[in-house]
């Protein structure tokens, strides 16, 4: 059973407890969509000032919503459109401060200012990306970006 723990480290602190209850929480489940539904719900938890945690994931050449946690969103994201397409089609992190200012930015949530994507890849290949949205500007800072990559590299191992 999964308890919900009280978060009262340091920011980086928070996120590697965060990590070891991921890895707990997958342990011995192999279903993809179980996993990547445990892990948006947990980061859901977990993050404030957030209002979108999930994945797209690639599918026929293009990104598709799969398990997350907010307001209905866009189904299908091209590869190098918006965030998650081009952070998808360069296989890079992108930490967005204002959404308003990314070129090509695909609004799914108009409360939504700020953005991070990370890309899921496994042995070389992408299967996806994890997206976060947050209502306020500037939200994500270098040690979200670090830890988030972090949590992404043990999920990857459970997909």
């Amino acid at each position: 059973m999964f308890n919900v723990e009280s978060y009262r480290g340091t920011k980086e602190e928070n996120y590697r407890l965060v990590i070891k209850q991921l890895a707990a929480l997958l342990e011995g489940e192999t279903n993809q969509i179980a996993n990547l539904s445990n892990a948006s719900a947990l980061l859901n938890q977990f993050l404030d000032r957030t209002n979108w945690v999930g994945f797209y994931l690639m599918e026929d050449g293009e990104l598709v919503l799969g398990p997350f946690q907010g307001l209905p969103a866009c189904v299908r994201i091209p590869l190098g459109k918006g965030v998650c397409g081009t952070s998808a089609s360069n296989k890079k992190t992108l930490r967005i401060e204002d959404v308003h200012q990314f070129p090509g930015h695909i609004a799914c949530d108009a409360a939504s200012q700020s953005e991070i994507v990370v890309p899921l890849i496994k042995d070389g290949e992408l299967l996806g990306v994890l997206d976060i949205d947050s209502p306020e500007k500037g939200r994500f800072d270098e040690i979200d970006e670090k830890m988030l990559t972090e949590f992404v590299d043990v999920l990857i191992k459970f997909l």
